[in-house]
């Protein structure tokens, strides 16, 4: 074999590897919900879960990137141990998918159309489909598809160069001294799994495998241990992306290894056991590519009916090999455990992990919020300290998701991803300011308590009504950007505006408060930062609705376009406000309330009420 059919074999084997991983990341990317539909639909029923590892191993062509992503979920209190274990063995069964259609390569007939059933003659055709996609259509959706198609046709050229390639192999002795060695299960074993350790998938080994049967010289007697070493070097690369990880994760890898070593040896014990006694006519044919997938299938779907039925006799092995330790029983979640590295070799399944948190984050910051008024009514040291607790929580938040996000922006992704990604970075630091103003209202409301004063009655009547604006606001915002709701979003600015109308209104009220000599200093700065607090909550919701509209309508920036919805002629935009003015109308002042005269001709008509007796200095 000279040296240009060397460098054509290495050439045909570097574009099988990498149409093989094109293709994955394409399926992943064309999945996109149905995936996380698929592992959100994960219960503790065994069969199920083996169901479920191999409808995910089938869609995006890899049983050793389905158990990295399993170690991930685990690692990140996402996944029970037991429901990895059978998601762990249905990957093995998914896998076999892919050696069944490489296995058409092996089609030989004269018909028209049975010939194009065979891949090398149907690949071309779905590469230029794939590459006129690709070039021409800008839809996500449909570029997946056709990075399918590309993948699948390289993945196939590349097979094909290797197996033409490899064909003069077929006369050269040495070459075939080497698969006769093979035939000692031991070395055959070992061999399999170096090869697949090595390039870190099982599927692309199998093909490669599958690939050098057309050399016609690799008997089933080779092929049988080859096969099974394959199916126990994929395990490094569970193992590896255990490295680091916390003992629950290291113990679905060590399951992952388990099943397969249990199912290789119970094979060789059956099989070699047998032709001890008894002559195997099929160990000694010549391999095929459909044979081998036989093969393939008939160990992985064996393998996993039998063992799936110990599945909490495996879990107890690998609490056994790691032991549960007294720092692991007392551990609380982490709520960052969900942000794992693991996971963004799957960035589907890693942005929803990212969204769940953010949407966490921003109902803690709400709930400070609702704290914050709580404090008002009644000044509680525990909930001071719970709440100062949150408000630090919620800068962790901004900071571990932050850090991710950065992460996962660096991948490639789908511009509806994309999209969603953006929304959550800009979002983040809204969240951390909504509860950092959260926090200054705490602040008013202990200060309040430390100086022993109060509001009057009617003056909290008037915050009730800002406040109740307030949190509408805040919910109206919370499930426009937890559901990515434009129609949502689109309320948000109304209430917004409405927020700022009241805030007018009960500074004017207060400052005449001030000059009538009705209300304290005191009592003045702190109704000040309340105030300001809430309307700049507001600005923050204000924020994350119109990025959410600029990101799903690809509108204008947020100034042009929050100048353009303000515009007196859009009479949608102030129809709704004026719908939330009705709703949210400040209460008239009591008939004995004490204004002076002068002060009168600066409300409005339907402001100006009757006169009542003047309060005491320490309420507004």
């Amino acid at each position: 074999m000279d040296f240009f059919r060397i460098l054509t074999l290495i050439g045909g084997l570097a574009l099988f590897l990498y149409g093989m991983d094109f293709m994955g990341n394409s399926l992943t990317s064309w999945s996109g919900k149905r995936l996380k539909t698929i592992l959100g639909n994960l219960t503790s029923n065994r069969y199920k879960a083996v169901l479920l590892g191999a409808a995910v191993t089938a869609i995006i062509q890899s049983s050793s990137g389905t158990t990295v992503m399993v170690v991930g979920l685990v690692n990140s209190g996402i996944m029970a141990l037991r429901d990895a274990i059978g998601v762990i063995m249905g990957a093995n069964v998914g896998t076999t998918i892919t050696s069944w259609i490489l296995s058409l390569t092996g089609i030989e007939s004269t018909n028209f159309f049975i010939r194009l059933l065979k891949p090398t003659y149907f690949a071309p055709i779905l590469g230029i489909i794939g590459i006129v996609f690709l070039l021409f259509v800008k839809n996500d959706r449909w570029r997946n598809l056709a990075g399918i198609f590309v993948g699948f046709a390289i993945l196939i050229f590349g097979m094909d160069t290797m197996s033409n390639a490899m064909k003069p192999l077929a006369a050269n002795p040495d070459f075939q001294n080497l698969f006769l060695k093979f035939s000692n299960p031991i070395l055959g074993i070992i061999a399999g799994a170096v090869l697949t350790a090595v390039i870190q998938s099982s599927s692309a080994s199998v093909g490669i495998l599958q690939a050098l049967s057309a050399t016609g010289i690799v008997t089933m007697s080779a092929a049988v241990p080859i096969i099974l070493g394959q199916n126990i070097g994929t395990c490094v690369t569970a193992a590896l992306s255990s490295l680091g990880a916390q003992r629950n994760a290291k113990r679905a890898a060590v399951v992952h290894l388990l099943f397969n070593l249990m199912g290789t040896l119970l094979f060789v014990v059956l099989v070699y056991g047998i032709e001890l006694f008894v002559y195997l006519p099929f160990m000694h044919v010549i391999a095929a590519p459909v044979s081998i997938a036989i093969v393939h299938s008939i160990f992985n779907v064996s393998n996993t009916a039998l063992l799936v039925n110990f599945i909490p006799h495996l879990e107890r092995l690998a609490f056994i090999i790691f032991p549960e330790t007294e720092e692991e029983r007392q551990m609380k979640f982490d709520p960052f455990q969900v942000l794992d590295d693991r996971l963004l070799d799957t960035p589907t399944i890693a942005l929803q992990q990212s969204q769940s948190l953010s949407n966490d984050m921003f109902r803690m910051a709400i709930n400070l919020v609702h704290n914050a008024e709580d404090m008002l009514r009644s000044c509680d040291i525990g909930l001071y300290k719970k709440m100062k607790r949150q408000e630090a929580n919620v800068d962790r938040y901004e900071d571990a998701l932050g850090n991710y996000l950065l992460k996962l922006s660096a991948l490639k992704l789908t511009d509806t991803e994309n999209q969603q990604l953006t929304i959550m970075l800009h979002a983040i630091g809204d969240f951390e300011r909504i509860a950092d103003h959260g926090w200054s209202m705490v602040l008013a409301a202990k200060e309040l308590n430390d100086k022993k004063i109060t509001f009057s009655s009617y003056a909290n009547a008037e915050l009730n009504v800002q406040l109740q604006a307030l949190n509408d606001t805040l919910e109206m915002t919370y499930q426009a950007f937890a559901e990515n709701n434009t129609d949502k979003a689109r309320l948000v600015e109304p209430l917004e505006e409405t927020i700022d109308i009241l805030n007018n209104q009960l500074k004017e009220r207060h400052v005449q408060r001030l000059k009538a000599g009705v209300c304290s200093i005191d009592l003045g700065f702190i109704w000040a930062d309340m105030l300001t607090a809430i309307e700049r909550i507001s600005d923050h919701c204000s924020n994350i609705a119109v990025l959410i509209l600029e990101m799903e309508e690809r509108q204008m920036g947020a100034h042009q376009y929050l100048h353009l919805v303000k515009k007196k002629s859009n009479v949608e935009f102030q129809d709704k406000v004026a719908h939330y003015a009705d709703l949210y109308q400040l209460p008239p002042r009591p008939d004995n309330y004490p204004w002076p005269e002068f002060m009168e001709d600066s409300f409005t008509e339907d402001q100006v009420q009757t006169k009542e007796k003047r309060p005491a200095k320490d309420s507004v």
